[in-house]
């Protein structure tokens, strides 16, 4: 069975790289876990993800905090945040398809957009929460 973590961020990357509402913004899919150095802005990046048992007395689960960042150049924050915008269109409260488990629910905890340390990039940080079940097995 793989990990409910690895199939959910391979299902978020793909709903992304597939949308051209995105695409567009960025563009190009424009989404990585490792930039390749030097990539022009904008892109967006695949960032810390923390996983916690949500296992009941019959049932296995896991919760996920999954990390987005968006970096871009732009002379102000509108496309940061017209890229943060279309996330959550895509994300927030989507059927999003694993392969080994049920996505209970995917919602959208909390955006930050700021100027990075070095004065001229912004950086937006979306955060979203996840529960997934595994997928129940039917007897033969």
């Amino acid at each position: 069975m793989t990990a409910a973590s690895w199939e959910l961020q391979r299902s978020i990357y793909q709903t992304l790289s597939n949308a051209p509402a995105l695409t567009s913004l960025l563009g190009g899919a424009h989404i990585f876990s490792n930039p390749p150095q030097g990539e022009a802005l904008p892109y967006i990046t695949l960032g810390q993800t923390v996983n916690l048992d949500w296992s009941t007395g019959s049932e296995d689960g896991t919760e996920h905090s999954l990390t987005l960042h968006v970096w871009s150049r732009a002379d102000s924050a509108q496309e940061v945040h017209e890229i943060i915008d279309t996330l959550k269109t895509l994300l927030h409260d989507q059927p999003l398809t694993l392969q080994d488990h049920d996505l209970v629910n995917l919602r959208h905890e909390f955006t930050e957009a700021r100027i990075d340390p070095d004065g001229e990039t912004m950086h937006g940080i979306v955060r979203y929460r996840a529960v997934t079940e595994p997928l129940q097995q039917v007897a033969a």
